[in-house]
């Protein structure tokens, strides 16, 4: 299975399916992992996935930190954060996510269900004050 690993400049590692690897079964990351070839199974992670452009994804079940798509994607996505698809995406299935990103020119067909953050994640509904004194407590 052809596979390159990137470094990002924030030193996370991003593996990379390439344009000729076919994959099918389960798989689990907890980085970051690019699809640029085919994939047919489940994904299980606690990274994000990006799907390039001439990629395909068929998955029973995604579940993840993030999604970007710019190729296409079947199945049902469940992602912590969020979804972005962009212009010239395919995606059918039901999309679980706290924020989703629908750019012009994609080709969508699913329900979308909207999770909310956490109101400790959520930092911008917070006054700047009980910020600081709470970073200030863990920080001893």
């Amino acid at each position: 299975m052809p596979q390159q690993e990137v470094k990002k400049r924030d030193n996370a590692t991003v593996v990379v399916l390439g344009k000729g690897t076919k994959f099918d079964g389960i798989l689990k990351f907890k980085e970051t992992l690019r699809v640029q070839g085919k994939f047919k199974g489940t994904i299980e992670a606690t990274g994000a996935l990006i799907v390039d452009k001439e990629a395909v994804v068929e998955a029973d079940r995604i579940s993840v930190s993030s999604l970007i798509v710019y190729g296409s994607v079947t199945g049902a996505i469940h992602a912590v954060d969020k979804v972005d698809m962009m212009s010239g995406a395919q995606v059918q299935g039901d999309v679980t996510a706290a924020r989703l990103r629908i750019a012009d020119g994609v080709l969508f067909e699913g329900q979308c269900s909207m999770t909310s953050v956490d109101k400790e994640v959520e930092i911008f509904s917070r006054p700047t004050e009980e910020i600081k004194a709470e970073l200030q407590r863990i920080n001893g």
